[in-house]
């Protein structure tokens, strides 16, 4: 089974990596960017009987900060 995982800081977070990206955009001349917010995304490829909750512990043990991130499971 494959996966998809998308963590993103959650609201209130700083992100010093966007605000970098959404100045550099503006230096490059693509205005009307008003906000950036960085995150990350792995690709897992598990076995099909691998439970829902293993993969939860996955994301919450390993791939997401939990303080100060969200993260979404997506099915392929």
């Amino acid at each position: 089974m494959k996966l998809r995982i998308v963590v993103t800081l959650k609201n209130g977070v700083l992100d010093p990596q966007g605000k970098a990206i959404e100045h550099a955009l503006g230096s490059l001349g693509f205005d009307g960017v008003n906000d950036v917010r960085a995150g990350k995304i792995f690709e897992l490829d598990v076995a099909d009987d691998t439970s829902d909750e293993a993969i939860d512990e996955m994301c919450r043990k390993l791939l997401a900060n939990t303080v100060i991130e969200n993260y979404r499971i997506e099915r392929q």
